[in-house]
Order: C-alpha cells, then structure tokens, then sequence
C-alpha cells in the first residue's frame, strides 16, 4: 500500500525544490488569480518553521509590517508557489524560530551563516 501512495505522489512533487533552511531570508512567488486574470505576488521574510515532509510538507514565512507580524503557511510542492528566491542565510541553533514572535525591532534580526573573511596580514619587505 505505501508504495502505491509513492508512486501516485511522484509526479505531484516539485521538480526543482528550493533549497533553504529555517532561519532564512525568502521570496515567496506565489500565483493570485483574480477573476480572470493571474498575477505573481512576492512575500518576503524569515523562514520560522519547516514541518511534515513528502507531498505535505510546509513552511512558514513571518515578516513585519507596520510593527504586527504576519505570518504564512505555505505548501512546499503547491503548484501556485511559482519559485522562491533566497536571499539571506541565517545563522541559528534551532528547529524552530517561534521565539521571534516575542522579539521586536534589531532583536529579531539574525546573523548571516557566511563566515566573514579574516583579513591576512600584511607582511613588509624590507
């Protein structure tokens, strides 16, 4: 029976997963249709959580705006995700950010997971 469900499930998945982590800084391009018409509407924030996997697996997205958090849960292999970009690697020691709810302003920031280069130093010759 369980491999039935995978090989069902197979061709719904992504073909191009994006790969990020939690504590990362996303665009999520997602399709809005309204009426007739079809548009592409980016949310942009820190990725907070990751949970299930397979076909059901999610992620939430949390920004601020205007001093409130907004928060979205998203459906990784949906087909009205278009892409998501990553723009920031965050540096964290979690599996799941919900502490950020609680933090405002340069608190909720986190840092970069890039290691900044040391600079040599410089040798004289004489």
């Amino acid at each position: 029976m369980h491999k039935l469900v995978n090989d069902a499930v197979q061709d719904q998945l992504r073909k191009d997963p994006a790969i990020f982590e939690i504590g990362d800084t996303v665009k999520v391009h997602q399709k809005i249709t309204e009426g007739s018409k079809t548009r592409i509407q980016i949310f942009q924030g820190t990725v907070i959580a990751r949970k299930h996997g397979d076909v059901k697996e999610t992620f939430t997205v949390r920004k601020v705006v205007k001093n409130l958090g907004v928060e979205k849960v998203y459906l990784l292999h949906s087909p009205l995700i278009d892409k998501i970009e990553v723009l920031r690697h965050g540096k964290i020691r979690r599996a799941k950010l919900y502490y950020l709810r609680d933090r405002i302003g340069k608190k909720q920031r986190l840092k970069d997971r890039i290691a900044k280069s040391k600079k040599t130093p410089e040798v004289k010759s004489d």
